[in-house]
């Protein structure tokens, strides 16, 4: 054991004679790069958030989108006017298209399209119907379907709501 440990030594010191110190020098380098490329991305990517129905979204303690570099965060949209009344009680399809509409603004807004979309999640009190309905996102989407999930649920946030959908998006910038 005190063998080896006598051989330790010398390598530490031969390897400090052949001027492998020069390996700091070039991680401090490398580290100032790195702590500038964070700099630069921290600068860049500030949330910038998005209020399709600023008053509403207040009163109820939530931003509709949010922005943070080329990821877009959008919350659940729902079939409402800009009092917060639901509207196309009882269809669901009526619902899910106006569900898509507020949905498109936002993508607009940031100059994203459906084609950007990477998640979608789907909440439904009637999953049957929203089955025989789903079909009118083929109309959205061209390129590709996003992943995503569907979740029947017992009630959302609205008397008679029937859908709600949530997504992300990239957008390379």
């Amino acid at each position: 054991m005190k063998t080896n440990q006598l051989f330790l030594i010398p390598a530490a010191v031969i390897a400090l004679s052949l001027g492998l110190t020069g390996y700091n020098t070039s991680a401090e380098k490398t580290a100032a790069v790195d702590t500038t490329t964070a700099e630069t991305i921290a600068t860049t990517e500030v949330p910038e958030y998005f209020s399709l129905r600023p008053e509403l979204e207040k009163a109820n303690g939530y931003t509709h989108a949010v922005r943070i570099g080329n990821e877009l965060k959008v919350s659940g949209a729902v079939s409402m006017d800009d009092e917060g009344n639901l509207t196309a009680p009882g269809d669901l399809r009526q619902q899910m298209v106006n569900c898509y509409a507020d949905i498109d603004t936002i993508l607009k807004h940031y100059g994203c399209t459906w084609d950007d979309v990477v998640v979608k999640n789907i909440l439904t009190t009637d999953m049957p119907e929203f089955e025989k309905q789903a079909d009118y996102r083929n109309d959205l989407y061209k390129k590709q379907f996003p992943t995503g999930s569907w979740f029947g649920v017992k009630e959302l946030a609205l008397t008679g709501q029937l859908i709600e959908i949530e997504l992300e998006a990239y957008k390379t910038r």
